[in-house]
């Protein structure tokens, strides 16, 4: 009697240690889906961000249930570079992608991708636009079948954007930047994000039943131009409450080499009818302000897209499962410092959204039958109160979602790269945000910094200063953010080595922030160079430090 009492004491007692091994009494044992919502070219011009114009109802309603990171940057404010960064976690120094035109795994090293680590960790992984960056830089796949448990979904209409389908006045169709439309009167009778919002809400509905998890990554493709939109947006923003951007002129102590002349925006007809003069333009006051019209209806119509695959996850009962992350690749400067587009070091460029939700831990698991995210009119004409969320103020960087969304999901933490880790599949240059996602933030880290950089083919500014071919780039930006100031060093770069020569400065920058918020005063000169790198030096301990980048360990 007194063996068999012992015994199934003995066997109770394996049976509780295997559950525990097993996690099933663990408070993150559970398996949460992913949502990785991407839009394109999106600064924070949201109501979330204390935006004053920008009507963004349900990103705003995400973020108030979310942490916010108010200051998150990019590697390079550009889409390519960008996105194979975040999405491998290593910076553009390492994957050696500066272009549109290699692909990382033969050109740098066999890194694994965020979805790619997922999938091997038995979700499925699905991709609905543009979440890679098209053509070489991914393989002409979308990074497939590494990356995802199917083939990715574009959308048809995709390939009429750059079409001569901007109606004018007079009726002719052209190829414009400001391309407010009929929907219906488009080629398939519909836009882009329109067929990725419909492909997101049928996948999730797919895979409400699953006994897998999923990870799905939905890529918006506005607001980037063109300003292919539905006409019915730009009414939310009356060109006569449309105002030009606070400082619209170049700074005077701005260097050639850090600007760029938006070359990109030029070739569109109806800015190559304003016969502007190049590198500054400058655009026209009244087309200025068009510009920032048509950009903030871009964000509004994102934002309804958002809001109608956020309804989804509700109306699927997937909202209490999901673990949501909303972002951009990069900014977009709307004629701060007389420029426009991307392909800048300046915050307006770099800097972007990042929201993660994450229930039961940024706000409490939903009650049966309650819903998370209503779908929210906005052409009501009433503004939506939310509360801001859980906010972050502390520097973090894009190339820290790889290994804060692992550890939110309960994956195996992804170890940091070493000095060099071309041959390493696995690791981070980022770092883990879970803590501050699962705690308030207590005090302002003024030891994060971010790291970002941008390459020009040379001193003066020409066609391709925004864009260079690897083989043309001999000049690098390198550019460190912190809470208190900008600094960056613009140095000799060899692109078939890709490496810079830290001892050849062509020019510098320095920005105080607390007097110089929009960093148009360029103090660069009024330091002592020295005396500024050596404060510059980071403390081995300090949250985003880069051990990988040679550039940034020099500085």
């Amino acid at each position: 009697m007194n063996i068999m009492f012992v015994n199934t004491w003995m066997w109770l007692f394996l049976l509780i240690l295997h559950a525990l091994e097993a996690g099933v009494f663990a408070v993150d044992s559970k398996q949460f889906n992913i949502l990785y919502l991407i839009a394109d070219d999106l600064r924070p011009t949201l109501g979330c961000y204390s935006d004053p114009v920008v009507k963004s109802p349900h990103i705003d309603q995400l973020a108030s249930v979310s942490t916010v990171f108010h200051n998150a940057y990019a590697q390079q404010a550009v889409c390519g570079p960008s996105r194979v960064s975040f999405l491998t976690s290593r910076r553009p120094d390492t994957t050696k992608l500066y272009d549109f035109n290699s692909y990382w795994r033969v050109h740098a090293g066999n890194y694994t991708t965020l979805p790619q680590y997922f999938k091997s960790n038995g979700y499925t992984t699905l991709s609905v636009g543009k979440v890679f960056h098209p053509g070489i830089a991914s393989n002409h796949s979308d990074d497939y079948p590494y990356s995802w448990s199917v083939p990715p979904y574009h959308p048809p209409s995709f390939k009429y954007e750059k079409r001569k389908v901007c109606k004018d006045k007079d009726g002719t169709l052209h190829s414009n930047l400001l391309c407010a439309v009929d929907v219906s009167e488009m080629p398939l009778g519909t836009l882009p994000d329109i067929e990725n919002t419909a492909e997101a809400i049928r996948l999730l509905e797919s895979m409400k039943d699953s006994h897998n998890p999923f990870f799905l990554a939905v890529g918006f493709y506005k607001p980037h131009i063109p300003f292919r939109i539905p006409r019915e947006y730009l009414k939310l923003y009356p060109i006569e409450s449309m105002t030009l951007a606070p400082d619209p002129d170049v700074p005077k102590k701005l260097p050639d080499v850090a600007y760029n002349p938006w070359t990109d925006i030029r070739k569109r007809e109806d800015v190559q009818a304003l016969n502007l003069s190049f590198p500054y333009g400058p655009i026209p006051k009244d087309f200025q302000l068009q510009i920032r019209q048509h950009y903030f209806a871009s964000v509004s119509y994102v934002d309804a897209q958002v809001g109608k695959i956020l309804q989804a996850l509700d109306d699927f009962g997937l909202a209490k499962d999901t673990i949501v992350v909303f972002s951009s690749d990069h900014g977009w400067s709307l004629g701060e410092h007389g420029e426009w587009a991307k392909y800048s070091n300046f915050d307006v460029a770099t800097r972007v959204p990042l929201i993660v939700y994450k229930p039961g831990v940024t706000s409490p698991f939903p009650r049966p039958g309650e819903k998370t995210f209503p779908f929210i009119d906005v052409f009501q004409g009433t503004r939506e109160q939310f509360g801001k969320g859980r906010g972050v103020e502390s520097v973090v960087e894009l190339v820290d979602v790889f290994p804060t969304l692992s550890n939110l999901a309960g994956l195996r933490p992804l170890r940091r790269c070493p000095s060099s880790s071309f041959k390493i599949e696995l690791c981070t240059e980022g770092s883990n945000l879970a803590n501050l996602i699962r705690n308030q933030e207590r005090e302002l880290n003024r030891e994060a910094y971010s790291y970002s950089q941008y390459p020009r083919p040379s001193d003066s500014i020409q066609e391709n200063s925004d864009l260079p071919d690897l083989a043309d780039i001999r000049i690098m930006g390198y550019s460190i953010r912190s809470n208190d100031y900008r600094y960056t060093l613009w140095v000799g770069f060899d692109p078939i080595r890709c490496q810079p020569n830290m001892t050849d400065i062509h020019a510098g920058e320095m920005y105080l922030l607390a007097e110089d918020p929009g960093e148009d005063n360029n103090v660069f000169d009024e330091f002592d160079h020295a005396s500024v790198l050596h404060k510059l030096e980071l403390p081995h301990n300090s949250h985003n430090q880069n051990p990988n980048n040679l550039a940034f360990s020099l500085l």
